[in-house]
């Protein structure tokens, strides 16, 4: 392939006429103290530490004190020591996405990791660390979006544009859920970030659960556990600039984050490391104003396009009211809540129905689908007020007829919300089979 002359020009004019070194003089725990070019830095900054065995360590400014910069690197600080070079980067952090990414899987600094070779770079910088849209300038959320999902088609309908929370404790199924919408929402393009996942899980998730077809038209962002907390955070503002990127193509882009924990996590260390005073939890202030931050990148765009984001939150003995679960269920456009107990008694996708809500229903719907599904969540309310009572045998049937009419229908919705990870259903099909069910037309 021969090279543009134009655009060997514009990187050799890019390139800097001198660069700036301090020395490092102090490191603490994941910190590192650089003086000399405090002056030229500020917060969010890149620098580059050379270790004394010439490894290269990219950090970046999270604060400043006593008259020197604090710095969090991207990597490990081993080899490093008092007097190392601190070399300043010019520049913001961009990437320079191209079409030709899908397929790919990337670390947290655009890296590829999938042993297929360099990354084609476009032309087009985007930022890493990006401002959401102006809020007076977006779009309003378009139509819905068939996820492929028979409980969400119907019961917690997506609309393009639109952001949602898969609330859930560990082992509950949402990787799996994350895989089925991976591999059946209907979009251009996914955009897949896996923050702080386990390392062996990372391989189980590429080959079984998105399989070559869900690859093929993906991006897949990875930081694992293992990694510094710089990494991890910053796998997140990678996965949404990527997105960005489709969505500024006037594609429709589906972005998948699993979880959004682990980023608060993440800033939670860097905040503390920094000297953050610690408020709910141990989480310090910058956590819940990262958070919007992040979240507020999806969404409608200022063109054609959209970012249709689904964030997981892992939530500690289904407490919803943990802080970061909290914070989050205020900024999203609705919540999946997945529930341990509905799992163990074989019912997948575990989603309790009746605590999860979509805040674009029922505008989206036709008053007849609003009808079925209002009648089902009657249905599935009032069994669930009685569910004790008729599992200890205590209720007669007569005694009530909603309760009768609950009990009948029952089993009927048990089986509609239960869903392998390979059977696909669609927008229509959901409805004609719920309509089917409840004796209605959808």
């Amino acid at each position: 392939m021969v090279a543009d002359p134009e655009r060997i020009l514009q990187d050799i004019a890019a390139l800097p006429a001198y660069r700036m070194f301090g020395r490092v003089t102090s490191v603490l725990g994941m910190m590192v103290e650089a003086g000399g070019v405090e002056r030229q830095l500020s917060v969010g900054g890149r620098c580059r530490v050379i270790s004394r065995g010439g490894r290269i360590v990219p950090c970046e400014v999270v604060g400043f004190r006593s008259g020197r910069a604090v710095l969090m690197p991207f990597g490990t600080l081993d080899d490093i020591g008092l007097g190392c070079r601190a070399e300043v980067a010019e520049g913001q952090a961009a990437i320079h996405p191209t079409p030709a990414w899908l397929g790919r899987v990337i670390n947290a600094l655009g890296e590829p990791i999938d042993g297929k070779g360099p990354l084609p770079q476009g032309e087009q910088p985007m930022l890493i660390r990006a401002n959401p849209p102006p809020a007076h300038a977006r779009d309003r959320v378009g139509g819905k979006i068939d996820m492929g999902v028979r409980a969400l088609n119907t019961f917690l309908t997506l609309c393009r544009g639109q952001r949602m929370g898969i609330f859930a404790g560990s082992g509950v199924g949402k990787s799996v859920l994350m895989s089925m919408l991976a591999r059946y929402t209907a979009a251009d393009v996914s955009v897949i970030g896996l923050i702080g996942e386990r390392g062996r899980e990372v391989q189980e998730f590429l080959e079984n659960d998105l399989g070559a077809d869900g690859l093929a038209r993906s991006i897949v962002v990875v930081a694992t556990s293992d990694e510094p907390p710089l990494m991890r955070k910053q796998a997140a503002y990678m996965t949404m600039a990527v997105a960005e990127y489709f969505r500024e193509q006037d594609q429709d882009v589906l972005c998948l984050m699993d979880s959004v924990t682990r980023f608060a996590m993440a800033q939670r260390e860097i905040g503390l490391s920094a000297g953050e005073p610690p408020t709910t939890k141990g989480y310090p202030p910058t956590v819940f104003a990262e958070l919007p931050r992040l979240l507020e990148r999806a969404g409608p765009g200022t063109g054609r396009g959209s970012i249709s984001a689904i964030f997981t939150v892992l939530v500690e003995g289904g407490d919803m009211e943990e802080p970061i679960a909290d914070a989050v269920r205020g900024i999203l456009d609705g919540h999946i809540v997945m529930e341990r107990r509905i799992g163990e008694r074989g019912r997948y996708p575990a989603i309790n129905i009746l605590r999860s809500v979509s805040r674009t229903m029922p505008g989206c719907n036709t008053a007849e689908q609003n009808a079925l599904v209002t009648k089902a969540r009657r249905l599935m309310a009032t069994y669930a007020d009685m569910e004790e009572m008729i599992r200890l045998g205590a209720y007669r049937r007569g005694a009530d007829p909603q309760v009768d009419e609950a009990i009948h229908f029952n089993p009927a919705l048990e089986s509609f919300l239960r869903q392998g990870k390979d059977e696909r259903s669609d927008l229509a099909t959901g409805y004609a089979e719920l309509a089917a069910i409840l004796g209605g037309a959808a």
